[in-house]
């Protein structure tokens, strides 16, 4: 089985969120149900100049997609990118996370002079943490009832890396 990753196109905003719209991609995003297309071909139509989407595919399906983005437009935060990730229910824990984030990084650290890499993660998805800590993320702190889930509060961690971090 061989993933290849490349950039989002506005051609693939049905893809993309039929991938998103998962039971498990959803329930571990801050997605809502019943995703419109017109929602995501906007999305990918209008980019973002400072931010890179990349999507994986398998045997031309596309079964998981990744947005880096500049995390804040102070000009005191340019040095830091902001993840989110999402896979296809059927392809969880088949290397597409790997190869996501393994392009995001190299984008991040060679081309796009990120020193440091956001994301959040519910404390309950265990595999995303196990994913992110691969690629050198450490948890940070907690957010306590950070969102609304399937009818209740559930928490985060805030996860980071740092590009010149001590070994």
């Amino acid at each position: 089985m061989t993933i290849t990753i490349r950039s989002a196109e506005p051609a693939d905003y049905e893809a993309v969120r039929d991938a998103i719209s998962q039971p498990i991609a959803q329930a571990n995003t801050l997605q809502l149900p019943y995703p419109s297309l017109e929602t995501w071909k906007k999305r990918l139509a209008d980019g973002t100049p400072e931010g890179k989407s990349l999507v994986a595919l398998i045997d031309g399906k596309i079964v998981g997609n990744l947005g880096l983005h500049r995390a804040s437009k102070a000009v005191r935060r340019q040095h830091v990118g902001s993840i989110g990730l999402a896979v296809h229910d059927e392809y969880h824990l088949r290397g597409v996370g790997s190869a996501l984030m393994a392009a995001a990084i190299d984008l991040a650290d060679n081309w796009m002079q990120y020193t440091r890499l956001e994301l959040v993660v519910y404390v309950d998805n265990l595999a995303a943490i196990a994913l992110y800590k691969k690629f050198g993320f450490a948890i940070e702190g907690t957010h306590p009832k950070d969102s609304f889930r399937n009818g209740v509060y559930i928490d985060c961690y805030s996860m980071g890396r740092l590009r010149f971090a001590k070994a």
